[in-house]
């Protein structure tokens, strides 16, 4: 199995991924595949793929490193088929290159923020009928790698940039000091403004949710 980034929208593995994106993932939590070329060749967004012995794409992670906040965020993680230790070997070397370009800013890694499914609240997720994909497996897998619930309700803008919020979801938090119970909740704001920056269209749910925000200090971490 390699692990090989994708920087160029023309790359054949990008076409053969973002196919894997919609057979995966709901229409509202895919980028179009033309509005793709930007985020590729931005030098700050992580686009990997895990790709087989027939150079077919099996699995693909995306992620940010933020050196000012010394923070990443991922993206998504797409396991296409099971048992072949997808998760783990996708896991493995985003962690490593995450703390190898924390290093380089001569730091250690803060922590990773992560959107993820609650299927506790809405259960209408196919995701492709992949069984590792299942909301509910994600959910406790993420709690493994220390994933937790930043205490607030969550709502992020439609990646279609049509205005509409997106529910169903948690914003989480894995603090690399297992010690952390709450963020400053200024990280998280300035997190979400920068990260949905490149949408015009916001809801007003995640304006309402920025400003209630605005008001706290610190925001706690829970248990998944």
């Amino acid at each position: 199995m390699d692990y090989i980034r994708i920087t160029n929208i023309e790359d054949p593995l990008f076409a053969k991924m973002h196919t894997l994106l919609g057979e995966i993932f709901p229409p509202e939590e895919v980028l179009e595949f033309n509005l793709w070329k930007e985020p590729l060749e931005d030098p700050g967004i992580r686009v990997f793929v895990a790709v087989d012995e027939n150079e077919e794409v099996v699995g693909a992670t995306e992620y940010r490193y933020y050196p000012r906040w010394n923070i990443a965020m991922t993206d998504f993680t797409i396991i296409g088929q099971p048992g072949h230790g997808l998760g783990r070997f996708l896991a493995r070397n985003r962690e490593k290159d995450l703390h190898r370009l924390a290093s380089e800013n001569g730091k250690t890694l803060f922590g990773m923020f992560a959107e993820i499914y609650d299927p506790y609240e809405k259960e209408d997720f196919n995701f492709g009928g992949v069984a590792p994909m299942n909301p509910y497996v994600r959910r406790e897998v993420l709690s493994h790698l220390g994933y937790q619930r930043l205490d607030f309700q969550y709502v992020h803008p439609s990646w279609k940039n049509d205005g509409e919020a997106v529910k169903g979801l948690d914003f989480c938090f894995m603090p690399t000091d297992e010690n952390i119970q709450q963020i400053p909740t200024s990280l998280v704001v300035d997190f979400l403004m920068d990260y949905y920056s490149v949408l015009s269209n916001k809801p007003k749910d995640w304006i309402q949710m920025i400003e209630d925000l605005k008001e706290k200090e610190t925001v706690s971490l829970l248990p998944l």
